[in-house]
């Protein structure tokens, strides 16, 4: 009888244990197909912890790299990922193995394409071959958000078009206020506050030509103090949070200078304008300062470290030579706190020190 018991039980504890292991380690697996004469059978999978590297390829965001099969099939899976959504992107070029490094370094490749997306460690997502210029279409996913970015993508791209069917002035205008509330609404209706963040980076991108338009907006939209409630409640312990707040308080900043200088009151204290002059000079000379202080330090930096460093690496560098903690580079970058880290550590082992203090007397010497 007892020995029926134990028949009975190693086989039932052997399945609790599998389920166990299976709740404590989620498993995530994003596979798909790519065409290995045209992207050299490699594929890099990156999580964005900064959303202003969005359009661009970050090496220190890179956290894996596969290689596909002869048939262009590719697969990454493992437990590493976190358990809360975030945003993640695979990405594909041509370069060659000896150019790759210094590609990813700068943040770019001639030849590239990625494609954006949200998902977690418990997530499997299938990305299919695409047809044409493409790589990627009709995505399956057990997670319903996976698809948001995509979605906004291909909205930009009906955007372009507008944009590109007549180039005049009243045409990119009538565009900017079309696409801007576009936009925004179509990022609200997803109901997910990362394909909002995503819409933000675009809207508020200081190379865009809709960046004029996003100041004008934020001076009256309550639309940004909603979103950063929507990330709060929906993501309360993410950097992407820090690093919004941040860019948020800091134009808002700006635009509350241009509210005052602007705003005409004869019974104005005549000094109010004097002591305005007097800020916005010191402003720009603590600016004018901290760019010849930087331009000074990377003169002083040999050409093998210049070579080595990415120019976010430099701009981090000349932070903390400066004495400054990994929250205040992080503030003054818009950065979040672990994306300065990990260009902290990817600046020791270029420059083959292990502290601070090491990275100091290799410039002052």
């Amino acid at each position: 009888m007892r020995l029926k018991l134990i028949k009975f039980y190693i086989p039932f504890l052997s399945y609790l244990t599998l389920i166990a292991s299976n709740n404590l380690y989620a498993q995530h697996k994003f596979q798909g197909q790519i065409d290995n004469e045209r992207w050299n059978g490699q594929v890099y999978l990156s999580v964005i912890e900064d959303f202003r590297t969005l359009e661009n390829i970050d090496h220190e965001q890179i956290i894996s790299k596969v290689e596909t099969n002869a048939d262009g099939f590719f697969q990454f899976e493992g437990n590493q990922l976190e358990n809360q959504n975030k945003i993640y992107k695979l990405h594909v070029d041509s370069c060659s193995d000896d150019e790759k490094d210094r590609h990813h370094f700068n943040g770019h490749c001639n030849d590239s394409r990625d494609i954006l997306f949200v998902a977690n460690g418990n997530d499997t997502i299938k990305f299919p071959l695409g047809f044409e210029d493409q790589i990627f279409c009709d995505v399956r996913s057990t997670n319903p958000k996976t698809s948001a970015l995509i979605k906004i993508d291909s909205l930009k791209e009906e955007m372009r078009f507008d944009y590109a069917e007549y180039r005049s002035k009243a045409n990119r205008e009538l565009n900017n206020k079309k696409w801007f509330k576009m936009l925004q609404d179509f990022g609200e209706s997803l109901n997910e506050p990362l394909a909002e963040l995503y819409i933000y980076a675009f809207l508020s991108d200081r190379s865009n030509n809709l960046h004029t338009h996003y100041l004008q907006d934020l001076k009256t939209n309550q639309y940004y103090d909603g979103l950063l409630e929507r990330l709060r409640n929906k993501y309360p312990k993410s950097d992407y949070i820090i690093q919004y707040e941040a860019e948020l308080n800091a134009d808002k900043y700006i635009i509350s200078g241009e509210l005052q200088t602007s705003k005409k009151d004869n019974d104005q204290n005549p000094w109010t304008a004097v002591l305005l002059s007097v800020l916005f000079i010191s402003i720009g000379l603590n600016i004018y300062l901290f760019i010849t202080r930087k331009k000074q330090n990377q003169d002083n930096l040999s050409s093998e470290f210049k070579s080595n460093l990415t120019s976010q690496e430099q701009n981090v560098l000349d932070l903390l030579l400066e004495n400054q903690s990994n929250k205040e580079i992080a503030t003054t970058l818009f950065v979040s706190v672990s994306t300065v880290k990990s260009h902290i550590n990817s600046i020791y082992k270029k420059l083959n020190v292990t502290s601070r203090d090491e990275a100091k007397n290799l410039f002052s010497k």
